[in-house]
């Protein structure tokens, strides 16, 4: 699978549960996260500034899910990422 144009085709990684005064917050009681981290699986052709590997945080909201092999990657675009670790 490979992304074209202005898009980048990314997969969640999923984080540790994190604690906080010794409660377990799971991705769905931890909603004030606004961003997602993922790594960057493919690059469309226009795409400039991030690299294929390069571990990125994008808005939850943005772009939409392709399942592939049982497995979910998303679609984003380059204005989504608000930072590469």
């Amino acid at each position: 699978m490979k992304a074209i144009g202005y898009y980048i085709l990314v997969e969640k990684i999923k984080e540790e549960p994190k604690k906080v005064a010794g409660l377990i917050l799971t991705d769905k009681t931890n909603t004030e996260n606004r961003y997602i981290k993922a790594k960057i699986i493919s690059l469309g052709n226009l795409v400039k500034g991030v690299e294929e590997n390069d571990v990125v945080f994008y808005d939850k909201h943005a772009g939409h899910g392709i399942r592939k092999e049982d497995k979910l990657y998303h679609v984003i675009q380059i204005q989504d990422i608000v930072l590469v670790e």
